[in-house]
């Protein structure tokens, strides 16, 4: 069976065309400025090892989800006879709120809850519906899927998701913990199990999803207990450009001293702060090393307070589930950042933890434990299209 996995975006669509009889990648691509001029698709098929740049007017995602189709089918650098090679569509979901703590296959009941959904995640579930609707369009005939990035979230008991708020406030709203990048922290937890040889029933695991977007999950025999993500994704460790976790009045202050909105003050917060509020130099952390290594004293206390918060939460998590067997680390920083990783588990020998200094210089999947470390420290490549097709295909052969 072959599923395209969507992941569309406001003015973006990004996808894959994953075989799973081989567990390949057969084509990728991305549609950029839907709606906008100079809308482009720059698709490769990975099979043939041929990349193509089209540039073509896309008013809409239902165009670009059709030019998607025609690159997926054309002769010269497609990877499909056809589109009823297509079995089925995989969507990334940004938010599905209560109502979905799994995957679902798509129908009118399930658009309306996303819809009701909106309000949770306002820029990321309409174009989500969007994509959706698109490829109902172009592809009525095949079936769809929805993975929600708070799915796997919903496990998370009730002391640890609600806020000491008022509770009318939750009923009224539904304002408590979601977490996001449920995902990678599913997919990278069964990749752990797979990889330590044991049943993940039996495992209690954090995992970290470092990159401009952070969140570190305790993940308890499997399922999700706790997320540093909150209500929205601008909670928990330091990230790029958001603040992670502070004190609330923090908000109001900046309100009345710097004659600030919510608007305004939610913008700092989210575009304006992180590690590039504090350095005032980047939000990469390629950038901030090399100037740390300058000598910028910014870019060290950026780095500084990144990786003592990602610490934090590692030994919380390993409290709250009673013990620890493995830490993951992943996405973009997480995988490829030696001097990052090494600087966050420092200090955490007292717990088992310790890495061996050869074995963190190298990249892809590997285990990165010292050899007298009683708990494992694995660097897992995610792979969240991966884990949207996996779910789209045990859902459509139910």
């Amino acid at each position: 069976m072959k599923i395209l996995v969507i992941n569309a975006g406001s003015s973006s669509l990004k996808y894959q065309l994953i075989d799973m009889d081989t567990i390949t990648v057969a084509a990728k691509g991305l549609c950029e400025r839907i709606g906008i001029e100079g809308s482009n698709l720059q698709h490769k098929n990975v099979v043939a090892e041929k990349e193509v740049k089209i540039e073509k007017p896309m008013k809409n995602h239902a165009d670009a989800i059709q030019m998607v189709i025609d690159a997926l089918i054309s002769k010269d650098y497609g990877v499909l006879s056809s589109m009823d090679e297509i079995g089925a569509v995989g969507h990334r979901v940004v938010h599905g709120g209560e109502q979905f703590s799994d995957s679902v296959v798509i129908d009118a009941s399930v658009k309306k809850a996303l819809e009701m959904c909106t309000p949770l995640a306002p820029l990321h579930n309409p174009p989500n519906i969007i994509g959706i609707e698109a490829c109902e369009k172009i592809m009525p005939n095949v079936k769809q899927v929805a993975v929600f990035d708070t799915a796997f979230h919903q496990t998370i008991p009730q002391e640890a998701y609600m806020y000491a708020l008022p509770y009318e406030y939750y009923e009224k709203y539904r304002i408590r913990k979601y977490g996001f990048h449920g995902t990678s922290h599913k997919y990278v937890s069964q990749k752990a199990a797979e990889i330590l040889g044991k049943p993940l029933s039996e495992l209690k695991i954090v995992t970290c999803h470092l990159g401009n977007g952070s969140s570190i999950t305790a993940v308890d025999k499997g399922i999700s207990v706790d997320t540093s993500m909150g209500f929205t994704p601008l909670d928990g460790v330091v990230m790029g450009t958001r603040t992670g976790m502070m004190d609330p009045a923090v908000v109001t202050s900046l309100m009345e001293n710097e004659k600030l909105d919510a608007k305004a003050v939610n913008d700092i917060m989210n575009k304006k702060s992180g590690v590039l509020g504090v350095s005032g130099i980047s939000s990469d952390f390629r950038d901030l090393i090399a100037a740390a290594d300058e000598g910028n004293k910014r870019a060290k206390l950026a780095l500084d307070m990144f990786t003592y918060s990602v610490k934090k939460f590692i030994g919380a998590y390993a409290a709250a589930m009673g013990g620890i067997d493995a830490v993951v680390f992943t996405a973009g920083v997480g995988e490829n950042n030696g001097f990052i990783r090494e600087d966050i588990v420092k200090g955490l020998e007292f717990m088992g933890i310790k890495i061996d200094s050869k074995k963190n210089s190298t990249r892809g999947e590997i285990d990165i434990s010292a050899s007298d470390a009683s708990v494992k420290t694995l660097v897992i490549p995610t792979n969240e299209e991966l884990m949207i097709a996996i779910d789209t295909k045990r859902l459509v052969q139910i």
